[in-house]
């Protein structure tokens, strides 16, 4: 038997074998695909998801509507309850030691069409960022072609076993997955059973420091590096405080930040119930802002 003739028949057995496990999310052409996890519960990506509900499509053509069991926005995760019906769990890998060169298969189902594609990891350790702009680090990238709608489904080695989920879309053929490591697993579980982290959001959209620095010199005021407030939710934890569109936020909890990764990592030793002190550059004058948090300023990770 050839390559190419071990190799079609390699892509057979991963479509029997996994395919039953994938499924899609939303109606019509779908929105994003998901990967059965147990019985009753789905992953998928949390870009997926338009709401508390969601129609899953599983083969043959089935369908049903599924509710949120938890998400986790920052890290593009969610779990789904619904009936799956007998779909079959995906089996995890029991090695997550996954290398470049590393034969994968990739699967996805937009629209309830089973695609199944060849790939080989081309990096390792990659880093890109989540839909509110958080960093996540440590994914997968892999040259398995997919077609749109396929975030959320799995990547999967030669016997058929979770070595990710696809994420990301980098383009020139490219595509990054969450790694099925141990934490991707706790984190699932926990989102499947509903429980809730909190997670404090100032309710800001900030632009990077040098187009702060760009623009300030545009309108002729001193240079600063900081962080620009593009835009400010409407009764968030930062309109509350006074914080403005155009303010350049310079200093969070005492420390400078320049990028947005420096403003998260403050947020994220920001217990319930806390305060956190912002040094601000309002045109030419400094100000100090204290954002307030709790209920209202923290995301719960268990809902949607």
């Amino acid at each position: 038997m050839g390559v190419l003739d071990e190799l079609e028949q390699a892509v057979r057995e991963v479509a029997e074998r996994v395919g039953p496990s994938v499924v899609g999310i939303g109606r019509g052409q779908g929105r994003g695909s998901g990967v059965v996890l147990a019985d009753g519960l789905v992953a998928t990506n949390a870009h997926n998801l338009r709401g508390e509900e969601t129609t899953v499509v599983f083969g043959g053509d089935r369908s049903a509507v599924g509710r949120v069991a938890g998400v986790d926005v920052d890290a593009d995760l969610a779990v789904i309850r619904v009936d799956t019906g007998g779909a079959p769990a995906i089996a995890w890998a029991e090695d997550t030691g996954t290398r470049v060169g590393t034969a994968v298969f990739a699967l996805a189902n937009p629209g309830g069409q089973l695609r199944v594609t060849f790939g080989l990891v081309s990096a390792v350790g990659r880093a890109f960022r989540g839909p509110r702009g958080r960093r996540i680090a440590g994914s997968i990238e892999h040259t398995a072609p997919l077609p749109r709608g396929a975030s959320g489904g799995p990547v999967v080695d030669t016997a058929g076993r979770l070595l990710g989920i696809d994420t990301n879309r980098l383009g020139d053929g490219f595509y990054l997955a969450l790694p099925a490591d141990a934490e991707l697993r706790q984190r699932l579980d926990a989102l499947g059973r509903g429980e809730a982290t909190a997670r404090p959001r100032l309710g800001v959209g900030i632009a990077p420091a040098r187009v702060a620095r760009q623009l300030r010199r545009a309108v002729g005021l001193p240079e600063r590096d900081g962080l620009l407030v593009r835009v400010v939710e409407d009764g968030g934890p930062a309109d509350r405080a006074g914080l403005r569109t155009g303010d350049l936020v310079v200093e969070a909890g005492g420390r400078a930040v320049t990028d947005a990764d420096e403003l998260y990592e403050v947020l994220d030793q920001v217990g319930d119930d806390q305060t956190l002190t912002l040094r601000v550059v309002r045109g030419t004058d400094e100000l100090t802002v204290t954002v307030s948090f709790g209920e209202s300023g923290a995301e719960r990770v268990g809902s949607a």
